[in-house]
Parts: C-alpha cells; sequence; structure tokens
C-alpha cells in the first residue's frame, strides 16, 4: 500500500476481486518472496505465520502416489516438499508473476512442479481428477465468492477426495492488523463481511481480502457437498519471534491467528 492509496470496506464485484488479486501478486511476487522466502523455504510445507509444518501436523495423511491439487500455489513451495513426499502434484495460481517465482525455484532445487495459471473458481481440469486438494492462505483470502472454490475444487475431486484450507482465523477480523498490542483492541464487528478494499490514485481497486466467520466457511463447505472432519487453529510457538504482517507472538499469544478447515467428500 502506497501514501495515495486509499482503504475502505465495501462490496467489490468479484470479478474486480480477481483482476486485482492478479495485478497485486505479479506486481509483489518478488518482494514477497524476497520477505518470506526464508521462512518457508524453497521446498518446505509451512501451513502458517505460526510456523506448522505438514511434516509435524499430517493434516493431509499419507500422500504417497496420490494426486494432488494445489490451488493458490504461489511459488509452490508446499507442492515441491509434496513431490518428496512421493505425490504427483499440480499446482495453480492466478499470478503469472507467482508462477514465475516458481519456476526459478523449481531451476534452484531441481523439483519441477507442473503448474497452471488459473482462475481458482474455473480450473481447467477434468471432473473427479484429483484425490487431494489443498490451499495454505491462496486464493480464499482474494475471492469475493468463496462458494465457487468450494463447488469447483468439490467438482475436480474425486469420490472421497479430501479438501484442506488455511484461511486468516475470522476473529482476526475484529482486530486491527497490528501484530503488538494495538492490535488486540476490537475495533469493528466480526459479522461485518465487507471486504477490505485499497484503492489507488486512479479509482481503481489495487488489493481486496474477504472475510467469513466462522460459520460462514462451514457453511459453504456444507453446501459444495464436503462433510467436515475438523478445524485446526494452531498456537503461536513460544520460540517464534518474528512478525508476519498482522500475526507475532504478542497478539498470537492471546489470540489465533489461522484457521485450517479438513474436510473430504462422501465416497
Amino acid at each position: 500500500m502506497t501514501d495515495r492509496t486509499r482503504v475502505e470496506f465495501r462490496p467489490v464485484d468479484p470479478q474486480v476481486a480477481v483482476d486485482a488479486a492478479r495485478g497485486w501478486w505479479d506486481a509483489n511476487a518478488a518482494e514477497y518472496l524476497d520477505e518470506h522466502g526464508e521462512f518457508l523455504g524453497p521446498a518446505d510445507f509451512v501451513w502458517c505465520p505460526e510456523g506448522l509444518r505438514e511434516a509435524d501436523a499430517h493434516l493431509l495423511g499419507d500422500v504417497e502416489g496420490l494426486r494432488v491439487l494445489e490451488v493458490g500455489a504461489g511459488a509452490a513451495q508446499c507442492s515441491r516438499w509434496l513431490v518428496g513426499q512421493g505425490a504427483r502434484v499440480l499446482a495453480t495460481d492466478l499470478s503469472a508473476g507467482m508462477l514465475a517465482t516458481a519456476r526459478r525455484l523449481d531451476q534452484a532445487t531441481g523439483v519441477a512442479v507442473p503448474a497452471v495459471q488459473s482462475d481458482a473458481r474455473r480450473l481447467p481440469l477434468p471432473d473427479a481428477s484429483f484425490d487431494l486438494a489443498f490451499t495454505a492462505f491462496g486464493a480464499l483470502p482474494f475471492v469475493a465468492d468463496a462458494a465457487a472454490v468450494h463447488a469447483e475444487v468439490a467438482r475436480v475431486l474425486r469420490p472421497g477426495g479430501r479438501w484442506v484450507f488455511a484461511v486468516t482465523h475470522p476473529v482476526r477480523w475484529a482486530f486491527p492488523d497490528d501484530p503488538g498490542t494495538a492490535g488486540l483492541t476490537v475495533f469493528k464487528s466480526y459479522f461485518d463481511r465487507r471486504p477490505y478494499v485499497e484503492i489507488g490514485a486512479d479509482g481503481q481497486v489495487e488489493y481486496t481480502e474477504h472475510h467469513r466467520t466462522i460459520a460462514d466457511h462451514v457453511t459453504q463447505v456444507l453446501d459444495a457437498g464436503f462433510v467436515l472432519d475438523g478445524l485446526v487453529e494452531p498456537e503461536w510457538p513460544q520460540d517464534l519471534d518474528q512478525e508476519w504482517g498482522g500475526w507475532g507472538p504478542v497478539r498470537g499469544a492471546l489470540l489465533p491467528g489461522t484457521l485450517i478447515v479438513r474436510t473430504h467428500l462422501p465416497r
């Protein structure tokens, strides 16, 4: 966000939100990797700023031999780690800039992940073609119509297929995006679902994030045909002193920062 950017909380047309996400991530992909690349690793699976790793959490279970889809893959660090676990992975992302960073990490690590640029609401993939799908803060926060993403993931999963996703914890929406003590005072309603919108000097929407309550997330996955398996709220580790945007040890000791939702399709 620049000095000329103004912030509003207001509805945004779904396509405007997607166009803004594509433009923002294209413009900021390299900077994002520079800032967070060491924490994420080039071929590691980190679910969230709390540092929860799939190697420890096992939220996806045994992936060897499975056909796995990553939605909103960014630089595909998670996908690259899954390849090392024997999965057959396809990474998808809206942003050409993020996929370009993924290709650079492919070359640096020697682990190439097939990738497709696509809108998560309209995946260019056959029905029932994956065993497992996941996203770690990809796609869902940046689309106005998350229900369309859940429905599309349900379409490409086989019966019994699992869908696991991490998002900003909904409670965070009521607090300022500040990792210190200033972020501990409620400043807006948890039930205010108007998205956060950054608007440039030219009046164009440059960035959006969308809020859903916990009930919203659960309702949307159930409406898409999934069965809810569980919710995970990672705690902030005592030995982690690194701040990431609004996440950090001060607020992390008192408030959840991440919600991970585990689901599957009936067989």
